[in-house]
């Protein structure tokens, strides 16, 4: 038999998957680069500690997966999750929050996260969604997908509802935020009736509990 040329060994291993790791806590980003490090398929290749800085790094490296906190300073996750998905489409991304909130993870799914985890789950579960989103998977927290389940059928705030709420929670009374929207008492007291028919508050301050909570408005 006439060989060909040399073969390839046969326990040659794949690339490792390359990953930034983007959170503003430097033990947090510590403690994702040690699991890390323990994987033969794996390589943590630049980290991040705010958007600006992780769509920089991105272009750099161009990472397999990326691991993306949502609520840091400069530029938060979502703004640069967004910004990297329009210029990257193939981008593979997971959230990794400490926020289990349905909407906040609705609105990084459709942006274009590809797995939403909790921190407090990392250790147990980071390893394998990062091998199940670099082999084309999406994923989410059984947790979060529990929220999401129980608020399908909700209703959900308008934009204006929305922007209502966060005004809100900043303690604007019904005047004021009539008088910073430039719109009639009587519409703010319209908005402010139908939030607390959605979220099923009792009154404003639990609506804005429960808005927080969801991660549909943030302080």
């Amino acid at each position: 038999m006439v060989s060909l040329g040399p073969r390839a060994p046969i326990d040659a291993s794949p690339e490792p998957i390359r990953i930034l790791s983007v959170d503003d806590h430097p033990l947090l980003r510590e403690g994702v680069g040690a699991l890390i490090d323990n994987q033969k398929d794996m390589r943590l290749v630049a980290e991040a500690s705010n958007g600006r800085e992780a769509i920089k790094q991105f272009r750099s490296y161009r990472p397999d997966v990326t691991l993306m906190d949502v609520k840091m300073p400069e530029m938060d996750g979502m703004n640069a999750l967004i910004a990297i998905r329009s210029e990257f489409p193939d981008a593979r991304i997971i959230v990794l929050t400490a926020y289990a909130g349905d909407a906040l993870c609705m609105r990084a799914m459709n942006a274009g996260a590809r797995a939403y985890l909790l921190k407090d789950n990392a250790r147990k579960d980071l390893l394998d969604t990062i091998r199940a989103v670099h082999a084309g998977k999406k994923l989410i927290h059984e947790e979060v997908a529990a929220e999401l389940a129980s608020h399908a059928t909700d209703d959900a705030l308008s934009e204006r509802e929305i922007e209502v709420l966060s005004l809100v929670a900043g303690g604007n009374s019904n005047k004021l935020i009539a008088d910073q929207l430039k719109i009639a008492l009587d519409t703010v007291k319209g908005h402010v009736k139908s939030i607390l028919s959605k979220l099923g508050a009792n009154d404003r301050t639990h609506a804005v509990t429960v808005g927080l909570k969801r991660g549909i408005i943030e302080l």
